[in-house]
């Protein structure tokens, strides 16, 4: 193996940049060329490869989004469009790939693989942890910490005007980011996509904190939860609650952005190094992961159709809390 290239698909992720330098400072340490491919799976299609040298990653690793950029490629899930891919990585010689991204992003590596027989590696780069085979996605972790920074601010005012706030967080189809939050900043109620919401026992729950005396509250809403999004919850509230001043806030796509975490980037890192060894070795067609603090490596068919589900217990530990 002497060429390698990297590229970010699908939705950003911070620590996505720590990623790609590990990547490119590996593949360098151990004698290979990289390159850099620009806009995820359409740069494949439309050619967009730009060589990666050690200076080129200098000063990212603190840096948000990708320097990569990313986008979602309809051309890639066509016949055609991936034998365009194909041709252009043959083109530049690559003898590997390492792809950094969600469910999407493998879904699309593992069609790739199996049409052309090309090694790939993935690295999973998505804030909603939602991916089997790695307890921790990169991103996660700074978007956890995004959520409660904003809460936390959202809490003053909440307990100064005597608020219900509503507050509606990523996470169209899985609930970790609002569960761990939700701990995190002491919500009165966390509603996630994984269970059924029912209106009348969130009352409940308020109803008894307002008995022992409780002014205001804070309810985190997965933007998938079956109930509907923080809008739809806190209008279903209201008309049975209605004694109490309710808001609702959409902290939206900050969620994504800013510097990664020290956590981020450290596992980002380790990810974007063992990927490149996992390249060498002679593995593809795997995601690499970090399990009980190890590298991992899962079968991207695995780690798509695999439903990684949250801890029960921890809903049941938050509402135990929040008594």
């Amino acid at each position: 193996m002497k060429k390698i290239g990297v590229l970010t698909s699908g939705g950003d992720a911070p620590g996505m940049n720590a990623c790609i330098r590990a990547i490119v400072r590996t593949g360098i340490y151990y004698g290979l060329k990289v390159y850099g491919v620009m806009d995820g799976y359409n740069g494949l299609i439309k050619n967009k490869f730009i060589p990666m040298g050690s200076s080129s990653v200098s000063n990212i690793i603190q840096r948000g989004g990708t320097i990569l950029k990313t986008a979602r490629s309809k051309e890639f899930f066509t016949k055609q469009g991936r034998q365009k891919a194909y041709e252009n990585i043959i083109k530049h010689g690559l003898d590997g790939l390492v792809v950094i991204g969600g469910n999407g992003t493998f879904t699309g590596a593992d069609v790739f693989i199996n049409e052309f027989d090309f090694p790939i590696i993935g690295a999973p780069g998505t804030i909603d942890n939602d991916l089997y085979g790695t307890d921790l996605t990169i991103g996660y972790d700074t978007a956890i910490n995004t959520v409660v920074e904003a809460v936390d601010k959202i809490r003053d005012t909440a307990d100064s005007h005597d608020r219900l706030f509503f507050i509606e967080v990523m996470g169209r189809d899985a609930g970790f980011i609002a569960l761990r939050s939700g701990i995190a900043v002491g919500a009165e109620d966390i509603l996630v996509p994984e269970t059924v919401t029912y209106i009348d026992e969130l009352i409940e729950i308020l109803e008894r904190g307002f008995r022992k005396n409780k002014k205001s509250g804070i309810i985190i809403v997965a933007e998938g939860d079956d109930a509907g999004g923080a809008f739809d919850v806190a209008r279903k509230v209201k008309e049975k609650f209605d004694y109490l001043e309710t808001r609702v806030t959409i902290l939206g796509h900050i969620q994504r952005g800013g510097s990664p975490s020290a956590y981020d980037r450290i596992i980002a890192s380790t990810m974007g190094y063992a990927a490149v060894k996992a390249l060498l070795e002679g593995r593809r067609g795997e995601m690499v992961g970090i399990i009980n603090k190890d590298v991992a490596f899962t079968p991207f068919e695995k780690a798509i159709k695999h439903h990684k589900d949250i801890k029960r217990e921890l809903l049941e530990m938050a509402r135990v809390l929040s008594s």
